[in-house]
């Protein structure tokens, strides 16, 4: 029996969800084929499937006879409560940042063991770099991600560990000994660093973002090019702009307008 079918789920939701999450962060468009192959599905009950989805309008077909994800999950994912209220207490720091440096600066929350970008700003003049809004990148190769690992209860470091530390470029740190040292490093200057760790050319630094219990719960950064961030200047400004985001978040769940629930920010 073939490995991806062995752990097909049976439910018709979970099938269906399975489709949806074969989309890669660079997939504008996956063929019958393709998600057959990446979701262990049968093609005849992922056609049906995939019928049944772009009924629903979560799923629409390509312009090469294949499938996309529609607008319409764009729009749901906008409803998130979590989502919408920290960026959008977010996006005045995360633009001031901007306007500062020019480059490309994010919000990020972890996923399990990856990085994921809730938002980004950046403009034309900004180090072209493959991040979007919504993409991940496995945490132990971004600096919003060490802080996670570095902050974070040690079941998270032990899940990447376990998970495997993948290489994206020549300096990205793969073993579990050369992280922890890297990650000590990281607590004691109170930001992460990423030297072209990810991304060949690359640099980056991260700053915390804390709720009132000191439990990490996002990172905002600075990316752009090596030969252009000077990664030890920059840290005051992202580590002042975490901070002042920090308190602005306590402040509103003190006001009741925005709760913390098992670190979920809700509206």
């Amino acid at each position: 029996m073939d490995e991806h079918r062995a752990v097909v789920p049976k439910s018709v939701l979970a099938r269906g969800l399975l489709l949806l999450d074969a989309f890669g962060p660079s997939d504008a468009e996956l063929t019958l084929a393709e998600l057959s192959a990446r979701t262990g599905l049968a093609k005849p009950t992922a056609h049906r499937l995939l019928a049944q989805l772009v009924a629903w309008g979560g799923v629409e077909r390509g312009t090469r006879g294949g499938y996309r994800l529609s607008l319409s999950l764009f729009l749901l994912g906008q409803r998130a409560p979590r989502q919408r209220s920290l960026r959008e207490a977010a996006l005045p720091y995360l633009e001031d940042l901007y306007e500062a440096t020019h480059e490309n600066v994010h919000l990020a929350v972890q996923d399990g063991t990856d990085t994921l970008f809730l938002d980004k700003v950046s403009g034309r003049r900004s180090t072209p770099i493959m991040s979007r809004v919504g993409s991940r990148l496995p945490a132990h190769c971004t600096a919003t991600g060490k802080l996670f690992l570095a902050l974070g209860p040690p079941e998270h470091l032990r899940r990447a560990v376990q998970a495997g530390l993948a290489r994206l470029t020549p300096r990205t740190i793969i073993t579990p000994g050369m992280l922890r040292a890297d990650l000590a490093r990281t607590l004691d200057r109170g930001y992460g660093l990423n030297r072209e760790e990810s991304e060949t050319g690359v640099t980056a630094v991260a700053a915390p973002i804390f709720d009132h219990r000191r439990r990490v719960i996002a990172a905002v950064s600075i990316t752009g090019g090596s030969h252009r961030l000077d990664l030890e200047r920059l840290a005051p400004a992202v580590r002042t702009a975490a901070l002042s985001l920090s308190r602005e978040l306590v402040r509103e769940s003190t006001n009741g307008r925005l709760t913390l629930n098992g670190g979920r920010w809700t509206a």
